[in-house]
């Protein structure tokens, strides 16, 4: 009995320490914060290098398994991804620019036409009850705010991606590295993961594989499908910036439930400054997309790898949003399925530690 009082206290006084420790290292963050952001830049090409070349591998090694030499499938693959991507951005990247450029020129024509509604739908309103009319408004001004921050927020992400170019440049031979030396890397790995964590990494790692692996590259496929649908449709309908907005439905697809609403609103507010019927082809558009992707793109490419509850998925959306924005809520899903697994993996894991020690 004393012995798992002292066993409980120690874990509480260790647990202690490491948030006095976390402490001490937020009030020193003057100093290594710079260190951390020249790492965290540094970081970035090898995180999207590894990422590239984990969608790559099992279309690799199924070339492989085959009997084409490693080298052979490796350059197959890697000459066809990186040259539709590159083909995409020579094509598309200039598009994207010149109709930011008429986004960013019209938008005082789009301000005068926001005001216009604006104060046609105070005067609708003018005799309902004080009350509703303050929640209009307030929820007006709101909006109008988060319009602004978008369009800052992807402008500024725009600036930051021109000014690392040269960084991501680096990113296809990252990609071809990992590639290759796939087993040098996990021999390294395992000789840097001490002796009594190894077997159970590699079961936790296979997990995450299985339950993580499929839903992202499926997600990467339908994402794809789903924003050049978009832009296919939305200029076929005459709708201004049809690349801008399909590559804005297209990223908003990876949000569960949230997704297609928050993708929607830029593409309706463009349709909104052309006509009503263009707003309605827009929503009809929206509709069948997100049936396309429900019950056809979804099922078939992601299937239900990810086997959790929709009010998991909904929290952790909405904390996602909380802590980070879209970004957040980009990553939540991903987040929460690796937690998943870490809980049930600690759940078989833990017992059997305690009771060896015992």
């Amino acid at each position: 009995m004393s012995s798992g009082i002292g066993k409980w206290i120690q874990r509480l006084t260790l647990i202690l320490l490491v948030l006095l420790l976390l402490y001490v290292i937020y009030l020193l963050k003057g100093v290594w914060f710079p260190v951390w952001h020249i790492l965290f830049l540094t970081f970035i090409p090898f995180f999207i290098g590894g990422f590239i070349a984990y969608l790559l591998h099992p279309i690799i090694e199924r070339i492989h398994s085959a009997g084409i030499h490693r080298g052979i499938a490796i350059m197959m693959i890697y000459c066809i991804f990186f040259g539709a991507a590159g083909y995409g951005l020579y094509k598309g990247v200039p598009l994207l620019i010149v109709q930011l450029r008429e986004l960013s020129d019209n938008i005082p024509m789009f301000a005068d036409q926001y005001k216009h509604w604006n104060t046609h739908l105070q005067n609708s309103t003018s005799r309902w009850p004080d009350g509703v009319q303050q929640q209009i408004n307030e929820q007006m001004q709101a909006f109008e705010q988060w319009t602004k921050d978008f369009l800052g927020y992807v402008v500024d992400l725009l600036l930051k991606i021109i000014n690392m170019m040269f960084i991501l440049a680096v990113i296809p031979f990252i990609s071809f590295y990992f590639l290759k030396d796939i087993n040098k890397v996990k021999r390294m790995c395992w000789y840097l993961t001490p002796r009594k964590w190894r077997m159970q990494g590699i079961r936790f790692l296979r997990d995450v594989n299985d339950s993580l692996g499929g839903y992202i590259r499926g997600q990467f496929i339908v994402c794809l499908a789903i924003g050049a649908i978009s832009t296919a449709v939305l200029w076929f309908l005459g709708i201004h910036y049809p690349v801008l907005l399909g590559i804005v439905i297209g990223i908003t697809n990876v949000i569960p439930y949230f997704g297609p609403v928050i993708g929607a609103i830029p593409a309706l507010l463009i349709a909104a400054s052309i006509s009503i019927k263009s707003v309605i082809y827009v929503l009809i558009l929206i509709v069948v997309l997100q049936f396309i992707e429900g019950n056809i793109l979804s099922p078939l490419i992601v299937g239900k790898s990810l086997h959790m509850h929709p009010l998991f998925i909904i929290a952790a959306l909405v904390i996602g949003g909380e802590a980070a924005g879209v970004i957040g809520m980009l990553l939540a899903v991903p987040i929460l399925a690796v937690l998943k697994v870490a809980l049930i993996h600690a759940k078989t894991h833990f017992p059997k530690s305690s009771s060896s020690e015992n």
